[in-house]
């Protein structure tokens, strides 16, 4: 299928040499959409694959991000991946410093095909968009990113629709509140710190599409963040950020439900969420029933705004749903990285 955004972002690929396969220096190449640049660069090592396998794994995940929050996050970004023997992408960390960097391993035996299905490049990228808060609040910036990322890529056309929901009613249990549970402010637990800053986002953009009649989600208030000047560059107060977004969407969300979760469990009955969205969930797959009470506030999720014009059939999504996981801190931020 023809990728959307080729007719909505300038989109060019500037590359310095063939194959990353042979020991050699570093090797740089450009990746434009509008006025932004991303510049990668492959450490000195060897790497089994076209440079162009490499690039498309960039700018797959540049398009995603840019097709979620509707434009790229910042102007420049410096992206580093190094080589480690073996396979697959690893040990991903962004950083505010220096306009925007991000530092990522490739395995040397990776393929092409793992590296279309790779998540965490996306992951990354996100990071870009939301401002550095205290440290309490890391939940907030990998919740964003392990919930937008999926669906990012998924309105972009690089993951399927059925394979998102799958991975959200399979993971997001990881996000409820334990024994002794003192709320995500003050619990930092792995489960707490991905899916429950997942929970959290996943929770807002539902409110959000309900009360707005599914005209706005969780993306209007992303956008207003970010375009208010909230990026990782800079340091903001969480509240200022919720606020932000909750001016963006127009219906207090954010804010009151960040007082619930802060610093208290808070109960969930995902089993029910699933029901009112119509996702049925049968070993490996999910089945979409569209004549449940919030179907449309699916679609709008997994689409945007134009969730009736590019949903596919129930029938469709519900058949050969592949499975992503997400290995335990590889990915995300310590100090002032993500």
């Amino acid at each position: 299928m023809k990728i959307f955004l080729t007719s909505v972002f300038a989109l060019v690929i500037l590359s310095l040499g063939a194959i990353y396969s042979a020991p050699a220096n570093s090797m740089t190449s450009t990746i434009a959409i509008g006025s932004a640049r991303i510049n990668f660069t492959v450490e000195g090592g060897r790497l089994g694959l076209p440079q162009a396998d490499i690039s498309e794994w960039v700018r797959a995940a540049a398009e995603s991000v840019a097709t979620y929050y509707g434009r790229y996050p910042l102007e420049q970004v410096t992206i580093r991946i190094a080589p480690f023997d073996g396979r697959g992408v690893r040990n991903g960390r962004t950083f505010g410093e220096n306009g925007g960097f991000i530092s990522i391993y490739l395995g040397n035996e990776t393929t092409a095909a793992a590296l279309k299905s790779d998540w965490m490049m996306t992951h990354e990228m996100i990071h870009l968009a939301f401002p550095s808060v205290a440290d309490r609040h890391h939940w907030i910036e990998e919740g964003i990113s392990t919930y937008v990322e999926p669906i990012a890529r998924v309105r972009a056309k690089h993951m399927d629709e059925a394979a998102m929901w799958l991975e959200l009613v399979r993971d997001l249990p990881q996000g409820l509140p334990g024994e002794g549970d003192k709320g995500l402010d003050r619990t930092h637990s792995w489960g707490r710190t991905y899916w429950g800053g997942a929970l959290y986002c996943f929770l807002a953009d539902v409110e959000i599409h309900r009360r707005t009649n599914n005209h706005k989600g969780l993306e209007d208030a992303l956008r207003g963040i970010l375009n208010a000047g909230g990026d990782i560059r800079h340091e903001w107060e969480l509240e200022k950020a919720l606020s932000v977004g909750d001016q963006a969407t127009g219906v207090a969300v954010l804010r009151p439900l960040y007082d619930k979760m802060k610093d208290q469990p808070y109960a969930v009955d995902l089993a029910e969420m699933w029901a009112e969205l119509g996702v049925e969930r049968n070993g490996n797959t999910v089945r979409f029933v569209d004549a449940a009470p919030l179907a449309a506030t699916r679609k709008a999720i997994t689409w945007g705004n134009g969730a009736s014009a590019n949903a596919g059939s129930a029938a469709a999504a519900s058949g050969g749903a592949t499975s992503h996981s997400y290995p335990a801190v590889v990915a995300g931020r310590t100090a002032r990285s993500r």
